[in-house]
């Protein structure tokens, strides 16, 4: 069978060749560039601890060597700490909870490293790996699918037809993918600006991040960020004005020689300054993310950042969201409701956490105002920066799918546990069943569901004794009888099971259902519904359905024919906008979220939501912005004081059927999308596809 084509070799795009490779699936990811990662230290992810956790199952090796895991949290307000979170450098699993369920846990550490540390490890691992091929210098500017699969044809010193099952763009905030297929990316433009230094110094609170908002020295920023990496090595974010002046090296330099004597008591340290840069966040979400065979995922599909929110981190939950659906579908067929439920679940989650953010900055940017005055008011700002940094609540928690189309129907046997329907479960110590005491989280990302068997006492037992009796036997037959692969883990407790609980998870560790013992019609009803159901044809898309396939796995000639016709596998949108078409800075990302639909989230576009970026979208819409003292909103990543952003967008009109370019986005089309427009607006990206947040 032909591999999965992978569109952009950032992190995100990486890390999914990894996952399906993990799953037996093979891959080839098609990387524009030379296959180098500049080194940027001011360019840096910060990593949700169950993130962190998958990605080195992926095998990326420099998350330990090169990342650094906070030991606490302090915010500071004037010359005040009004918070200070101690945190847990686990990887958030339960060892002990408590049996009062108000009692608050400790946040685990989020992990901190460079961007181009963590996408070398993705490649290093990828160098390991048979299954996956990487082509470089190999730009995208045609894409069509029939019903077998997708072919993709690249530009660069050879230009080739490439064969696929299915196409994930994975090419960042300009994706060429999305454009390809005339999905709108509305949203909001330059939502926050931070000037943003890597530098080495020694600060008071070795070892935890810091958030000091209206420091007491003159000049200084409404809001400061101090978050360690390795070496000694500090990444410092101010908050800048949102139409302020350029940040010219002077004046980053006096803003550093400031804040590092207000917090060391008056006198600058020594310090030494390694990188700069300037860091504008934009917050947009995609029309769709699916096309029959072709999907979205990472930036291509969503920006966000702004307070505390971490674009990468969401990227990676597309990642741990779809590799199992594509695995399960390219290794046994699937129906359309399983690779469906990818958009459903993961726009959903990501249109509310927009939404959060959205809803939060009028109030914590706002200023002034007779809110200023409550009680507790500047209290609950705090409390709410604090949680979408340190992953809790509305801006950071990890995500649920209670709504889930992949949802079983309520059933009799059924039982509540400390995790609800839909959520990720917790990291309990399990015996696997070889024999071995592992963290659940280990068993995940192998394509299989887990059920999981609570049985008091089997940790002091021998596995001999316990294993052949009570309840194990039927239960072993119930999983091998399932619809999918499964396997048995067994665990003496988990928080709010009672004993003998058997819960299926599935292989991204999200819980589908618990059940008050063995119940195998009850839990087979509950995996075939988790996988999709029964399977359904995929019926042919668009003019190229019924060309003939080239052998699997292999290149296409060039010039073979392919390439007229191009992107008609968009369909109608059915979705409607909701929410008012206003570019005002407080205006929302995200109207209204149904849950169930989430093809009709869809905010305000700040601009003529035409097909077309507008003048303001094309402005800067990557993801991040970095360079050395770079100004607002340029798309470019590098440069010295940089003057207000105008990249680039030229083209012609490009005409019924055809959207070969170099990812050229044209329409006029306002309402339903329904394949390329004819050329009103035609946006060609010059700039880099493969961006990824900083944060």
């Amino acid at each position: 069978m032909d591999p999965v084509i992978i569109v952009g070799a950032g992190p995100v795009g990486l890390a999914l060749s990894l996952a399906l490779a993990a799953q037996s699936v093979p891959s080839v990811v098609l990387d524009e560039g030379p296959g180098k990662e500049e080194p940027r230290p001011a360019r840096s992810v910060v990593l949700r601890a169950d993130m962190a956790a998958m990605v080195e199952r992926l095998g990326c090796t420099t998350l330990r060597d090169e990342g650094v895991r906070w030991v606490g949290w302090r915010g500071m307000r004037r010359r005040q700490v009004v918070r200070h979170l101690a945190l847990d450098l686990g990887l958030g699993g339960t060892e002990e909870w408590s049996e009062d369920p108000a009692a608050p846990a400790t946040p685990a550490a989020p992990l901190h490293i460079p961007q181009h540390a963590l996408a070398r490890g993705l490649r290093d691992a990828i160098a390991r790996q048979k299954l996956i091929r990487l082509v470089t210098d190999a730009r995208l500017d045609t894409v069509e699918q029939d019903r077998d699969g997708v072919v993709a044809h690249t530009r660069g010193p050879a230009g080739t037809w490439w064969r696929g099952s299915h196409l994930v763009g994975c090419d960042g905030a300009r994706s060429t993918v999305r454009k390809l297929l005339g999905i709108r990316f509305p949203g909001r433009t330059a939502v926050e600006r931070h000037a943003v230094a890597a530098l080495r110094t020694e600060l008071p609170w070795p070892g935890e991040a810091l958030l000091h908002r209206q420091p007491p020295w003159r000049g200084a920023a409404d809001e400061i960020t101090a978050r360690p990496l390795p070496d000694g090595v500090w990444r410092i974010d101010w908050l800048l004005p949102p139409r302020g002046d350029l940040v010219t090296p002077d004046a980053l330099i006096a803003r550093i020689r400031e804040t590092l004597a207000g917090w060391c008591e008056g006198t600058t340290p020594p310090y030494e300054l390694i990188d700069t840069g300037v860091h504008t966040l934009h917050h947009r979400l995609a029309r769709r993310w699916r096309v029959d065979r072709v999907l979205l995922a990472g930036d291509a599909a969503h920006l966000l950042g702004a307070v505390g929110t971490q674009g990468l981190d969401e990227g990676f939950r597309d990642v741990d969201n779809l590799a199992w659906k594509l695995a399960h579908t390219w290794h046994h067929g699937g129906s359309d409701r399983l690779l469906d439920s990818y958009q459903s679940e993961r726009r959903a989650a990501v249109a509310h956490r927009l939404r959060a953010a959205d809803q939060s900055l009028p109030v914590l940017r706002g200023g002034g105002g007779l809110r200023t005055y409550l009680p507790g008011a500047t209290r609950g700002h705090d409390a709410l920066l604090t949680d979408g940094h340190v992953g809790r609540g509305p801006l950071g928690a990890p995500p649920a799918y209670p709504h889930s189309p992949l949802a079983p129907p309520y059933t009799g046997g059924r039982t509540p546990v400390g995790t609800p329907e839909g959520a990720p479960v917790e990291d309990v110590r399990v015996t696997a069943p070889d024999g071995t005491t592992v963290r659940l989280r280990d068993r995940l990302g192998q394509g299989r569901f887990l059920v999981l068997l609570i049985a008091p006492g089997t940790g002091v037992w021998d596995r001999r004794h316990w294993r052949g009796a009570g309840v194990m036997p039927r239960l072993d037959e119930a999983v091998r009888a399932l619809p999918a692969k499964a396997e048995v883990l067994v665990t003496e407790a988990y928080p709010g099971a009672p004993a003998h609980a058997v819960l299926l998870v599935r292989p991204d560790g999200h819980l589908v259902a618990a059940f008050a013992g063995v119940h195998p019609a009850e839990l087979y009803a509950a995996a075939d519904a988790a996988r999709g159901g029964t399977t359904e044809a995929t019926a042919p898309t668009g003019p190229a359905a019924g060309r003939k396939r080239p052998g699997p796995g292999r290149a296409l000639e060039a010039g073979s024919g392919v390439g007229s016709d191009t992107g008609s596998g968009v369909g109608s949108d059915t979705g409607s906008a909701v929410g008012p078409a206003v570019g005002t800075t407080t205006g929302s990302t995200i109207g209204s979220d149904t849950g169930a639909d989430s093809r009709s989230v869809v905010g305000p576009d700040t601009g003529t939501d035409s097909g077309a970026d507008s003048g303001a979208d094309r402005r800067s819409s990557t993801g991040s912005d970095t360079g050395s003292a770079v100004g607002p909103d340029r798309a470019s990543d590098s440069g010295s004081a940089v003057g207000p952003s105008s990249a680039s967008d030229t083209g012609s009109a490009v005409g019924p059927n055809s959207v070969s370019g170099s990812g050229s986005e044209s329409g006029s089309g306002v309402g339903a999308e329904s394949g390329p427009a004819v050329g009103s607006a035609v946006e060609v990206s010059t700039g880099s596809d493969r961006t990824a947040d900083i944060h």
